[in-house]
């Protein structure tokens, strides 16, 4: 006679060996074309989720993507388009990087990939800028998002260069998350 194993989900493990320092840093934040993104990861209650990790992936300031070998060190010039950070008690993150350009016909977006307690897998989004309303229009992945829905997918403007992106797990303010 067998015995199933129930499946278990992994984590909180992410303190250890996944974040590190300069990995929120994309770029430098005394870079003049640097901007900042932060915001906080909440469960369906909205409480929030204190040992998260984040990573995001983007394009550069003119819509190329690297293809370079890239790192988790930078040289203080160098953009790998790529950034990890652990949350904090509080559920909070931030990132250095530049707003990314446009690849192809979508609007500008960064990807951003969420490991949390309860999941079995990442959850992917993307987090589109407040100014670049006329693009969204014309963005293949907005289009086939909800209109109701699709400012989840949108970060808040909070001053010059700052950004304010909330990812919600779960619950009436759900952030979209895309399927692959």
């Amino acid at each position: 006679m067998s015995t199933s194993t129930p499946s278990q989900t992994v984590g909180p493990f992410f303190g250890y060996a996944l974040p590190y320092a300069a990995g929120p840093e994309v770029v430098p934040g005394w870079r003049p074309d640097a901007i900042r993104v932060r915001g906080r990861v909440l469960d369906g209650a909205g409480q929030p989720v204190p040992d998260a990790l984040l990573e995001i992936w983007q394009a550069d300031e003119t819509g190329e993507i690297p293809r370079r070998p890239g790192g988790i060190a930078r040289s203080g010039h160098d953009f790998s388009g790529f950034g990890r950070c652990g949350t904090d008690a509080d559920g909070g993150y931030w990132f250095s990087t530049v707003k990314p350009g446009a690849v192809g016909a979508g609007a500008p977006y960064i990807a951003v990939l969420v490991f949390a307690r309860g999941l079995l897998k990442p959850v992917f989004t993307r987090l589109y800028f407040p100014e670049d309303a006329a693009a969204h229009a014309d963005d293949p992945l907005l289009a086939d998002v909800p209109g109701a829905r699709r400012a989840t997918l949108i970060a808040e403007r909070e001053g010059e260069r700052r950004y304010r992106f909330d990812i919600h797990l779960q619950g009436e303010r759900e952030t979209v998350f895309l399927g692959f």
